[in-house]
């Protein structure tokens, strides 16, 4: 087994207790905290190198104690030492690998001792390691857990120009990197609106191969709907997003720019090694933009970085890859989020379509989900409806459950139901039903109308009703307000006056009817 190596700290205080207070190898060991085999070796090397005093010893350096001592790893006369080093960036790796939280640099450094005992003590070890950290870039430096975050930001790209017109179209470039391996992925943008902001997200972890901890955005009106230092407010479409993939958003403290120092860093970097060499290429579509991008990120991301010897994608096979959360099974699509309240016929309003919702929630706060294919209403975060969108304007899509149960039982009603119910009364009030359900302009106004004047066989007796309905056709004012006149002032009986011209069609299918009541009521004197 390697023998174990002191500090010259610890050294001192060995050779102190041997020759000044003549303790024994087990005190010694009990008091520096060492094995009993070690104190044996340092007092066997003092006594080798000459050493044979306390005052001899105290009058010297801890360098020229170590040279001394140690004569075969200290350089003499100021040479520079032999001692091996390890391999820092594998060092750094193991630090950040998940599951590797309990793991310390003094662990490491055990490790390091038992491979090589002639190798620096733990203090020079530490300092080493320290010196090596610090030639890193800051974004290097801070200490980035492995699969933990994802920074994202745009910077200005390049124009598409128009091949016809020559009419250049600027882009917005957006890039996102992960934090232990700098693993960059870039993309050209028309826009930074929120369509654009989520699906370069779900570009981008597909590119990745998983999703991380969390993202790390600046304050985007895209991303971030209100920055707050403490408590910034997330648009919904984000945190939807978010949801979707099992992540976080964390957004950059306001004027914090240590907060998103790995991306402003990958910026940077996308600006020297894509934008700059495709600065002197035209392009005409933003795909052709793209796949330039595609063929300068490969480079850029298996590039060798500087001080620490491997490329970004090697990092991101090693370190990130294997910690990343894996991708759900479906694809994010993109969905928008709006506030709504139900109005008084329980419909809330969506791009000039209505969409029902519980009736019991009329005037509450709730908010709408829209995507290509789905509108969903939530009450409190609970989902309380879902439609299939509809593209008609000023239609209703109307769910039964939702609507209270006396409007429920009017919905049941159909116009063959209605129309069937209205020719046991009669032919001709089956003929009025059918003008009146024809020439409404929505089917419910006209169901209302329909049964409405059926009841008035309740009231007045079919008879009567069949009769009233045959003197409106007569008059051409075919209406439930007419009949219902006619049936309160009990005209429907009333001898009918000699006309020039005879009546218009009033078959089920007709449409010509369209007098307003008040053009088409005589008083009652009319009639004797």
């Amino acid at each position: 087994m390697a023998q174990e190596r002191l500090g010259m700290r610890s050294t001192r205080e060995v050779l102190r207790l041997k020759f000044v207070l003549k303790r024994t190898d087990t005190e010694v060991a009990a008091s520096v905290r060492c094995a009993r085999s070690t104190v044996a070796e340092c007092m066997k090397r003092a006594a080798t190198s000459g050493l044979g005093s306390w005052e001899e010893i105290e009058k010297i350096s801890d360098s020229e104690l170590e040279a001394r001592l140690y004569p075969r790893s200290a350089g003499q006369n100021g040479a520079r030492s032999t001692r091996p080093l390890p391999e820092w960036s594998k060092i750094h790796a193991e630090l950040r690998r998940r599951g590797n939280e309990k793991l310390t640099l003094s662990l490491l450094w055990q490790e390091y001792k038992a491979d090589h005992p002639e190798g620096y003590q733990l203090t020079q070890f530490f300092e080493h390691y320290t010196r090596w950290k610090r030639k890193l870039s800051i974004s290097m430096r801070q200490e980035h857990r492995v699969g933990e975050k994802a920074f994202v930001d745009y910077c200005d790209g390049i124009a598409i120009t128009d091949p016809k017109t020559g009419e250049k179209r600027k882009t917005e470039l957006f890039v996102g990197c992960l934090g232990a391996s700098s693993y960059t992925f870039v993309e050209a943008s028309f826009s930074q609106d929120l369509p654009s902001w989520l699906m370069s997200h779900v570009r981008m972890f597909e590119f990745f191969g998983g999703v991380p901890g969390a993202v790390v955005p600046d304050n985007l009106k895209s991303g971030v709907k209100s920055p707050d230092r403490y408590e910034p407010e997330i648009n919904p479409s984000y945190q939807d997003m978010a949801t979707h993939y099992g992540t976080c958003v964390l957004p950059a403290r306001v004027r914090k720019p240590k907060d998103k120092a790995k991306v402003e860093a990958a910026v940077l970097v996308a600006q020297r090694w894509i934008l700059a060499r495709l600065r002197n290429r035209t392009f005409h579509s933003l795909g052709e933009l793209n796949s330039a991008i595609a063929e300068c990120l490969k480079i850029l991301n298996d590039r060798v970085m500087r001080g620490i010897s491997k490329s970004r994608r090697e990092l991101w096979r090693e370190l990130d890859q294997p910690a990343l959360k894996p991708l759900p099974s479906t694809r994010y699509e993109f969905a928008s989020w709006s506030k709504a309240k139900l109005s008084i016929n329980y419909h809330v309003r969506l791009d000039d379509h209505f969409y029902s919702g519980p009736y019991t929630l009329i005037h509450q706060e709730l908010w709408c989900r829209s995507t290509a294919e789905t509108i969903e209403i939530f009450h409190q975060g609970v989902r309380v409806a879902s439609h299939r969108r509809a593209f008609a304007k000023f239609k209703y899509t109307t769910d039964p459950a939702h609507m209270p149960e006396a409007h429920r039982a009017i919905a049941e009603w159909t116009p063959e139901r209605i129309t069937r119910w209205a020719s046991k009364i009669g032919p001709k009030a089956a003929q009025v039903v059918a003008h009146i359900m024809k020439t409404k302009s929505h089917p419910e106004q006209g169901f209302n109308a329909a049964l409405g004047l059926l009841r008035l066989s309740d009231k007045y007796t079919s008879e009567r009703l069949e009769k009233a309905c045959l003197r409106a056709i007569e008059i051409e004012s075919a209406s439930y307000r007419t009949i219902k006149t006619m049936l309160e002032n009990r005209m429907e009986s009333a001898e009918q006056p000699s006309r020039t011209t005879p009546p218009r069609s009033m078959s089920p299918g007709s449409d010509q009817l369209t007098l307003e009541i008040e053009q088409n009521v005589r008083g009652k004197g009319y009639y004797h």
